[in-house]
């Protein structure tokens, strides 16, 4: 069984950081690529696969970020432990939210269009979220 475990999230005032980490388990195949994910408040209704893209990292270079948060955030990448980070400085009240790791699992699925990224990608699992909530 295919495992996302997310850490790090917490609370913070506004123009702190905080670094979130995920780790794969349970997958016999590295991950081509990972993101990371968020579902503001209010929006717990939908699927998490609905959330807001936030970053993506690939290992081919490919590293997109969505506008709202380019420049404060950074998505890395360890392919040999099966992780990924999230550095996140300067936080707003706006990025308040559910934020989950997502992974490809090695493996390519249904493609679909995330706005956010403005691009094509194939995330199969999913872990089960970290709250990140920034006061003002």
């Amino acid at each position: 069984e295919v495992r996302l475990v997310e850490s790090g999230g917490g609370s913070v005032q506004a123009g702190g950081s905080l670094r979130l980490s995920c780790t794969v388990s349970g997958n016999t195949d590295r991950s081509n690529c990972m993101g990371w994910f968020r579902q503001s408040p209010g929006n717990e209704h939908k699927g998490v696969a609905e959330g807001e893209g936030v970053a993506v990292i690939c290992t081919r270079d490919v590293v997109k970020y969505a506008a709202a948060v380019k420049g404060r955030f950074t998505i890395s990448q360890d392919n040999g432990a099966d992780s990924v980070s999230l550095q996140m400085n300067d936080l707003k009240p706006g990025d308040s939210a559910m934020y989950y790791c997502a992974t490809d699992g090695g493996t390519s699925g249904t493609y679909r269009y995330f706005p956010s990224l403005a691009g094509y990608f194939s995330f199969t699992y999913w872990g089960q979220g970290t709250q990140v909530t920034v006061s003002s």
